[in-house]
């Protein structure tokens, strides 16, 4: 039983214990029942309770994220916050820095940042595309994304300090399965990947029209619980994930990132077998939005806040 069929459980029943008598409350009536039923129940209860401190699709204790660096966007030279929604962040290995966008428009704000998170790049620097996804390709040596709908794929140039000057696109028309969709890449495999409703799409990079479909076994660890679930022939991002976002962490077994919502958490899958390898868990506080604001940059997982317009990085 997943995390989450636990939790559903729990919404319906819940079990007292009284005068050292287990009764169970299914709604509005209290009923006595035998010892074996309230097993089974209490078994859920405690899976469902000990589902507080577990992963998705299972009841190890996921590994714990922490906030190791932070991101400022910047605003205009009127104190305008131009933009609402960040699009990604892309760690550059030679230049040593990290490039971190709007999404939204042409005009929106592009920024450089040191190691440390200090903002190198003026408040001036654009994005000069609609940006989606980013990524660095080792092949290329640059710095690439792509754009919103039919904008297609693009390769930024920097100058002497690493700033982005121009943006070519090298790939035109919509090389996505929808308009919206955030790019990650897979550098072994030289495939652009997307998220879309019917799974994880991968387009070839020297041929965008040869794309595959790749299936997510949704909160499952093994092929038995994935054919028990919920999930099972329900092609469906489920609800309350980031529907916009894959992020690829180039880790082998766990190379594919999801972001869950609803239980502020990352689950990483095999890409390979479309099997939950492992779940991170992520702070309280940490922000998370079902769509956009979320990438995976130099071994670092980024939430975008909007308000604070600040990414946020945990490790």
């Amino acid at each position: 039983m997943s995390k989450r069929d636990a939790l559903k459980i729990f919404n319906s029943s819940y079990v007292c214990i009284m005068n050292n008598k287990f009764y169970v409350s299914l709604k509005e009536n209290m009923k006595s029942v035998s010892f074996l039923l309230v097993a089974v129940i209490c078994t859920h209860y405690c899976l469902a309770q000990k589902g507080n401190n577990a992963g998705l699709g299972n009841y190890e204790k996921p590994q714990e994220l922490k906030k190791v660096l932070e991101l400022k966007m910047p605003l205009t030279a009127d104190d305008e916050k131009p933009g609402t929604r960040g699009a990604s962040v892309v760690w550059h290995p030679v230049q040593k820095k990290y490039y971190a966008a709007m999404a939204g428009n042409v005009a929106y704000p592009f920024a450089v940042f040191d190691t440390k998170g200090k903002r190198l790049s003026p408040d001036t620097l654009k994005c000069k595309q609609d940006i989606r996804g980013l990524w660095y390709n080792p092949i290329t040596k640059a710095i690439e994304g792509n754009a919103y709908d039919a904008g297609g794929w693009f390769r930024y140039t920097l100058d002497s300090k690493g700033f982005i000057v121009s943006a070519k696109v090298f790939k035109e028309g919509q090389n996505q399965p929808g308009e919206q969709c955030i790019g990650a890449f897979d550098s072994k495999a030289n495939k652009v990947l997307f998220l879309s409703n019917d799974g994880v799409h991968f387009y070839d990079m020297k041929n965008p029209e040869s794309t595959s479909v790749f299936e997510v076994k949704w909160e499952s660890k093994t092929e038995d619980e994935y054919i028990e679930s919920d999930f099972y022939d329900i092609i469906e991002v489920p609800e309350g994930y980031n529907t916009s976002t894959v992020v690829h962490t180039g880790i082998p077994g766990s190379e594919l990132g999801f972001l869950c919502v609803d239980f502020k958490e990352i689950g990483l899958y095999s890409i390979k077998t479309g099997l939950l390898t492992k779940t991170l868990s992520l702070p309280t506080e940490a922000p998370a939005e079902l769509t956009f604001n979320f990438a995976y940059a130099n071994g670092i997982y980024w939430l975008f806040d909007m308000e604070a317009r600040t990414w946020y990085g945990y490790k």
